[in-house]
């Protein structure tokens, strides 16, 4: 795709005059680092805060006096209980149990529920909701209208309250609308990083005052892409299209705790979403791979694609994300091994460049999380 033709979000002049180094990302033309570089960049949102455009994500507002219990059909989370001015992470599955797409879902209250979904996702993601919901609830995709910044670190409170005090008091996964340089915001006390921090949706004209205002602070450095990976991967975070895609199911990317009590096959809402009979048998026959943390034992990056074996040589499964952890200080990974090699601690190895690199098996997040939990 030329760069022409890819999609701009609306910070993305400020990015050309930060000097950062663009690429094409879900059909965006987006930061992947600025000048102080991604280990810099990852260890400055580790130590102080970090703003991160994420403005290419896919935000949508559904509405109607059924819109919680039309989007509960559709994913294994419950959605009728969420209280106002909380979110909970979610997943579109399908038939087969197969993860369509990862999302966030917010009660605003009053019938209305906000939901923000992946870049390479939404338009699919919004043709899902109109097929199967349209008709129980509105649906607006405010894809044009808004755009959305995540300010991550343990200063993110700090320099956020400066501006708007209220966000002092939130705690993890609150969701609320604030006013902010007298924007009308929705703020978050939640992002992608491990660490505390707010993802901040805001009216796509007003985007860029409020980056220049939050990047004024002393305690900010705009982040990109680059950090931004290496940053979920020390979490354990999945990131879609990746580490789970539409043969994946919740039970194999180990995300069984994202399927909520309620609508599992003892709740009291049990099933009901699309391939809940596939998921509820994996879970409780098992499943033959699942996705597990892995640490090489040498300094060698282990990338996406390489495949893992036994001490015998026998292929045994394949990375899904894999890097260098600043924080942690070495090398790390996640994939899909079959299920008998998936216990902690088991040795393992992994195929870069026709050598065999040992790993272990090991527990996530590889760098403890540090949410807000009040």
């Amino acid at each position: 795709m030329s760069t022409e033709t890819l999609l701009k979000t609306p910070l993305h002049s400020l990015h050309l005059e930060l000097g950062a180094r663009m690429v094409p990302f879900a059909g965006y033309d987006m930061p992947v680092q600025y000048p102080l570089g991604v280990m810099k960049e990852h260890q400055h949102t580790r130590e102080h805060a970090g703003l991160f455009d994420v403005s290419h994500m896919g935000q949508i507002r559904l509405s109607g006096a059924n819109a919680a219990k039309a989007l509960e059909t559709l994913v294994p989370v419950d959605i009728i209980d969420l209280p106002v001015g909380m979110q909970r992470y979610a997943m579109f599955t399908n038939e087969q149990g197969g993860i369509l797409d990862d999302l966030m879902v917010a009660n605003l209250g009053d019938g209305q529920l906000f939901l923000v979904v992946n870049a390479a996702c939404k338009e699919q993601d919004l043709a899902h909701l109109r097929q199967h919901i349209g008709d129980q609830c509105d649906i607006q995709p405010l894809f044009e209208e808004r755009a959305l910044l995540a300010l991550q670190g343990p200063a993110a409170v700090t320099v956020l309250a400066r501006l708007a005090p209220e966000v002092a008091k939130m705690t993890f996964m609150q969701f609320k609308p604030v006013q902010v340089l007298g924007a009308d915001c929705f703020v978050s006390r939640s992002g992608y990083t491990g660490e505390d921090g707010f993802e901040i949706s805001v009216p796509a004209d007003q985007a860029e005052k409020l980056a220049r205002t939050l990047l004024a602070e002393p305690e900010v450095a705009a982040i990109g892409l680059g950090a931004r990976d290496s940053l979920r991967l020390e979490a354990g975070l999945c990131l879609y299209g990746h580490d789970m895609n539409s043969d994946t199911t919740p039970i194999q990317a180990s995300l069984l705790w994202a399927i909520s009590k309620v609508r599992r096959t003892d709740g009291a809402r049990a099933g009901g979403f699309p391939g809940a009979q596939a998921i509820f048998a994996q879970h409780q026959e098992g499943v033959s791979r699942k996705r597990v943390g892995l640490l090489p034992q040498e300094r060698t990056p282990v990338r996406e694609g390489a495949e893992i074996v036994d001490a015998e040589g026998n292929i045994i499964g394949s990375v899904c994300s894999g890097g260098f952890g600043p924080t942690l200080g070495g090398p790390l990974a996640m994939g899909y091994l079959d299920v008998k090699h998936s216990a902690l601690d088991t040795p393992v190895a992994a195929i870069v460049r026709g050598k065999k690199v040992p790993m272990l098996v090991s527990k996530m997040p590889f760098v403890p999380q540090r949410y807000y939990r009040g």
